[in-house]
């Protein structure tokens, strides 16, 4: 069975990675620094003689013992709250990190799939952004080293594709949520759902009506998986195109939660986009990909888990 290198493995999306890839039967090599990534999200999978947990930091020199068959690289920390808190880890790793990861992917033959993100889209003039669109960023902003280390990282991709005749796959991810994402993440729906399971304020940027479009994680992996093993190389949006107003989404969470909080509004943060929302023709038409859970029911799964969370840190703290 082939054997699965995934950086950022310990993270939201890494996890759920590693669990997919060992269901199918893989041998997964979950590498993870741990900066922003809990070894709690892959302990339930330590058991299983086919998974490996190495403590690594992906900025430095990358070295694997045995074959690999596939690198998913989705080291890097990706919440809004990172932007100000790590921006240099950001850049280093989308930058040493992605080029240490396609070196190691040169070396072993293997195929090379790069995390990249809508962000790469900045603060968009077209709405829904197809793959062809080349994005409005601003380099120099709080959100630039995010933005900019995907892009380059886009760019290095692509140089190993061309220059070295790497096989490489580029996903552009939207706007995903769902179980084990971080309670502190800083996002929009995790700060909804912690603030009303808690009964707290909900806190709404702007006057919320910027737009966001949120797929969970599970429909996210499909999408990943088919990439995988598709003979596309240019660049795919997956997420959902089901566009929603962000005061939308914070009225559904006080409503699933039953919760008391009331809804309190704040400057809109710099650089945050006015709209979001993938054109998905591409994933349509060359992976036959279509989300399929409808939001309303992802938002109460990832309310469940956050619930359980929540709870367990409550009685930790007692």
């Amino acid at each position: 069975m082939p054997r699965t290198l995934i950086t950022g493995g310990a993270g939201f999306i890494g996890s759920h990675l590693c669990e997919h890839f060992l269901a199918k039967g893989h041998d997964v090599v979950c590498v993870d620094n741990l900066l922003t990534g809990a070894e709690e999200n892959v302990a339930h999978l330590e058991k299983n003689p086919k998974f490996t947990f190495l403590k690594k930091d992906v900025t430095n020199y990358l070295a694997i013992d045995g074959p690999v068959d596939n690198i998913l690289h989705f080291a890097s920390p990706a919440s809004p709250a990172d932007f100000e808190r790590l921006p240099i880890q950001i850049l280093k790793v989308g930058s040493m990190g992605t080029h240490n990861a396609l070196g190691l992917a040169k070396a072993k033959g293997a195929r090379f799939l790069l995390a990249s993100t809508s962000e790469v889209y900045g603060d968009p003039e077209v709405n829904p952004q197809p793959e062809s669109y080349l994005g409005r960023v601003n380099p120099i902003g709080i959100r630039g080293v995010y933005d900019e280390a995907k892009r380059f990282a886009e760019a290095m991709t692509m140089a190993y594709h061309r220059v070295h005749s790497l096989e490489t796959r580029i996903v552009r991810i939207f706007n995903t949520y769902g179980e084990r994402m971080r309670l502190d993440d800083g996002r929009a729906l995790p700060n909804f759902i912690t603030q009303a399971l808690q009964n707290e304020p909900i806190t709404v940027y702007g006057d919320g009506s910027q737009t966001r479009s949120f797929g969970h994680v599970l429909d996210l992996v499909d999408g990943i998986d088919r990439l995988l093993l598709s003979r596309v190389w240019e660049p795919v949006n997956i997420g959902n195109p089901d566009e929603v107003t962000l005061l939308e989404v914070a009225k559904e969470v006080v409503f699933l939660t039953g919760s008391r909080s009331e809804l309190v509004f704040q400057p809109l943060p710099p650089g945050d986009p006015k709209v979001r929302r993938p054109d998905i023709s591409r994933a349509r038409d060359l992976l036959g990909w279509s989300p399929r859970i409808p939001r309303l029911e992802g938002i109460k799964r990832t309310i469940a888990d956050f619930e359980k969370r929540l709870d367990a840190k409550d009685k930790g703290a007692a």
